[in-house]
């Protein structure tokens, strides 16, 4: 069912909302979506990375559910509480009742410690008449694989598996629910001025008084962690809103208790609808975990990259030869790929897919990401002995294997080649480790490692270029193009306005846009999977970033500007669009995506010569 963006009416049971009309809460170990109906659709417990508890998202009738809506017919907007992650969906009825829902999880108790719960807390106010609440918990332990058992308790009720599993859901003492089939329910008559609160807290077999879950003093709380945290960020240009709004984003899909940053808190959102291109992002990717930190980096925000760095140590010193493109946020390196055959997906896009079999391709732009990080890192904190050692043996890594073909930046199935752009992100690295050798004299193999820089790039010149395309292109041997190459100029590989750099951004706009050259799509030749997919929202922002950086900055920002309308009601992306309609597709909301947006916003800010 399609509706416009920032306002619902009712949701058919059964039915899916579009991805764009879900906002995000979370407390920096796990995350729910929460929809224009007041659902919450999508949520793990007790890692982002753990079985489900609630997902409807992936399958409307047996996923699971925690719903507040009015029952009489409204309409419904979402915005967060400024300079939060605090969710407020507002319903205006039909009959001039005003219902607001306030969402969100607490991330840290007084003291700035984790929390020792998973808590999902909600104020149901009514602001203006009177109105009447249906609220509708509808856990599936297990990605609705086990089987749940619901208890009334004289505060709420109690939720569990045939396993070691417990959900408490309090309530005020007066509410009272109808237990069924696995669903509880009540209705809840409200008059203007009347407030109350249904908390979740996982992994307690106890159902407390829902006063003793203190919920307003951790809404203050909370709203003081986020504002403290967002007054440290340092841009302050035309496109503050917008830039503060990702860094938020950003910030919530860091794993606290190891440092580690997920691509996407969701699986299996598809690429094509119907389609099978669904994966799971519930993972760190050491390529979006650096570009992650270097966008939080230019904002000024440093803590998150010294917590990565550790991350990185523990899991590089578990990595034998070489760097996996992605591991587990506890550092797990085993991730197999599974499907789950009893969810049909979003709107009957399957498999739905839980670990990913990509973990084991080799990408050799990895490196280059991770040098390039450190080397920003190290300008403001000091290169220990420990950590430049590993940093040393990825830069001899990378002399001796920059040679071998791989799987690209885009995990490609369909066999592995010499990637244009592995190659420039192997030359990167080596460039990067050369260049904090030079600054701290340290010691390393530099005299090879310049030899190797040298050799990649005269490599890349000769056999990544296209004379007939006038173009860096994909792989070796091939007419196809890669908007990846846009950062060619961007990385340093050539100056930003060097006459390939440009002509291969012209080139990228000349074959790889939409049809009114404002989407890019990653590439249009065949990669091994069947059906279509969306253009990619962080390449259109890539484009923009590279026009603004080869001296085209009217015409970047130009760019830059529509994409921004691309976002959904609360200022969120997906991975993906549908170049006609707009709709999202992939999974959401996208860090890559987000970190462009940062990116583009900041480089606007030096060209213009206000940074």
């Amino acid at each position: 069912m399609e509706m416009p963006q920032g306002e619902v009416g009712v949701i058919p049971d059964g039915a899916y909302k579009p991805i764009s009309a879900y906002g995000i809460i979370g407390d920096m170990r796990t995350a729910a979506l929460v929809g224009l109906d007041g659902s919450i659709d999508w949520c793990c417990f007790p890692r982002f990375d753990s079985a489900s508890l609630f997902a409807a998202i992936l399958d409307a009738r047996k996923g699971g559910k925690f719903q507040i809506t009015p029952t009489a017919p409204y309409t419904s907007t979402q915005r967060y509480l400024p300079a939060t992650n605090v969710l407020v969906t507002s319903f205006h009825t039909d009959h001039g009742g005003v219902v607001e829902v306030t969402d969100f999880m607490p991330s840290l108790e007084r003291g700035q410690e984790l929390s020792a719960y998973h808590e999902i807390h909600r104020r149901i106010a009514c602001t203006r008449g009177q109105a009447e609440v249906e609220v509708i918990f509808e856990p599936r332990f297990d990605y609705a694989l086990s089987p749940v058992r619901l208890i009334p308790r004289r505060h709420g009720v109690l939720a569990t598996d045939l396993d070691d599993d417990a959900v408490a859901l309090a309530s005020a003492e007066w509410v009272w629910w109808e237990l069924e089939d696995g669903r509880a329910r009540t209705r809840l008559h409200l008059r203007e001025g009347e407030t109350t609160w249904v908390v979740l807290r996982y992994d307690d077999d106890e159902v407390n008084p829902v006063e003793s879950y203190e919920s307003q003093a951790k809404l203050e709380a909370t709203i003081a962690f986020w504002d403290d945290w967002v007054s440290r960020i340092r841009y302050h240009g035309p496109y503050r809103a917008e830039v503060e709004r990702s860094a938020l984003v950003l910030k919530l899909l860091f794993y606290a208790p190891t440092g580690a940053v997920v691509a996407a808190p969701t699986t299996s959102l598809p690429e094509t609808l119907g389609g099978v291109r669904n994966w799971d992002y519930r993972f760190t990717w050491l390529r979006d975990a650096s570009f992650t930190l270097y966008a939080l980096h230019v904002l000024g925000q440093y803590d998150e990259a010294n917590r990565f760095m550790s991350y990185l140590k523990r899991v590089a010193r578990k990595s034998g030869d070489h760097l996996q493109i992605m591991y587990g946020i506890g550092g797990e390196r085993h991730l197999p790929e599974g499907e789950l055959t009893h969810f049909e997906g979003y709107r009957g896009s399957a498999p739905v897919r839980i670990g990913n079999g990509a973990f084991d391709q080799l990408q050799l732009d990895v490196y280059g990401e991770v040098l390039d990080t450190a080397f920003l890192w190290h300008h403001n904190n000091r290169m220990t002995e420990g950590l430049w050692s590993l940093l040393a043996r990825l830069a001899d890594w990378v002399a001796d294997n920059w040679r071998r073909k791989d799987s690209s930046i885009w995990e490609v199935r369909a066999g592995v080649q010499h990637y244009v752009f592995s190659k420039v992100m192997c030359w990167v690295a080596l460039d990067r480790a050369i260049r904090m050798a030079e600054e701290l004299d340290l010691p390393g193999d530099l005299d090879r490692w310049r030899a190797e820089r040298s050799a990649i790039h005269a490599e890349v010149m000769e056999k990544g270029w296209s004379e007939a395309k006038q173009s860096f292109v994909q792989y070796y041997g091939t007419e196809a193009l890669d908007a990846a190459n846009l950062l060619i100029g961007i990385v340093g590989f050539l100056p930003r306005d060097h006459p390939r750099v440009r002509s291969t951004i012209e080139a990228t706009i000349r074959e790889l846009t939409s049809d009114d050259q404002e989407l890019v799509y990653r590439y249009i030749n065949p990669d091994g999977l069947p059906g279509d997919e969306g253009v990619f929202s962080i390449c259109t922002f890539w484009l923009a970033e590279a026009l603004i950086l080869a001296g085209d900055v009217e015409r970047g920002e130009r760019i830059f500007r529509r994409m921004l309308r691309h976002a959904n009601h609360l200022g969120l992306y997906s991975e993906e669009l549908d170049p006609t309609t707009g709709e999202f597709l992939g999974n959401f909301p996208q860090a890559f995506t987000h970190i462009a947006l940062i990116n583009t916003a900041q480089i606007l800010e030096w060209a213009h010569g206000r940074a």
